[in-house]
């Protein structure tokens, strides 16, 4: 309960600095709390989110769901495997280093400005989140475990299912987390550098017109969809991995 206290608190203070700076003003680019917050509520009653998530949504879910997948296999290969590592970790070093903006001409040209760009866009900025981790996580398992497998001859599939998998699986999750978060980015960005769709034309449309409080709102929509998102992904890992994901967590 206290816990949940000093969150309200912390909300209350950014939000009315948030009021105090709109209406002084900072910028004329910059409204206060209550317009934006008046904007979220007209832009949710109009159906407007309803309208431009509807568009982003499926490109992103399809990308998140291939990641999930496939870039949980690839990081567990690569841990695993001493030759996958060296032909795949520096692939997914660069991506991970290489600016998204840079890349879209390339992702354009190849795949257009349709739903197959988008999805691109979001594996290429979550891939790198989930691998890695992924990566990381079956690197990091505990040495004296595994030897003691191998000391009872336990098979090299009992090796990875019964240590090796529960040692990396809080990882494993937290770069699924963070894979979600990327795959926000990309979709958002997707949408306002190759195509002026969903909620990243809602955000750009705004902004040229000058209807800064339903741009902020359109913003402030992707950060508590993505919040969300993340919310209900640690449910699900504190109810598989009960009090251990906190312990890797913090």
């Amino acid at each position: 309960m206290q816990q949940w206290g000093w969150r309200l608190v912390s909300f209350v203070v950014v939000f009315g600095i948030w009021e105090l700076a709109g209406n002084w003003p900072i910028s004329p680019a910059f409204p206060s709390f209550s317009d934006t917050l008046l904007s979220f509520v007209a832009l949710t009653a109009d159906g407007s989110f309803t309208r431009a998530y509807a568009e982003t949504l499926p490109p992103l879910l399809t990308g998140l769901a291939i990641i999930s997948i496939g870039g949980v296999l690839a990081g567990l290969t690569m841990g695993l495997s001493r030759g996958a590592e060296w032909l795949l970790l520096p692939l997914f070093v660069i991506l991970q280093t290489a600016p998204l903006a840079a890349v879209v001409p390339i992702i354009t040209y190849i795949y257009g400005i349709g739903f197959a760009a988008k999805v691109v866009a979001v594996v290429m900025l979550s891939a790198p989140l989930v691998v890695l981790n992924c990566y990381k996580g079956v690197r990091h398992t505990d040495p004296s475990l595994l030897q003691m497998t191998r000391s009872f001859l336990g098979t090299r599939r009992q090796e990875i299912q019964k240590i090796v998998l529960p040692q990396a699986s809080p990882i494993i999750f937290a770069g699924l987390r963070l894979g979600v978060s990327g795959g926000f980015l990309g979709a958002i960005l997707a949408e306002i550098l190759i195509t002026p769709t969903g909620i990243g034309d809602l955000i750009t449309y705004n902004r040229s017109t000058l209807e800064y409080a339903n741009m902020y709102a359109a913003i402030a929509s992707t950060i508590v969809l993505s919040t969300a998102s993340l919310g209900l992904l640690k449910k699900i890992e504190l109810k598989i991995f009960g009090a251990v994901a906190p312990a890797v967590e913090d």
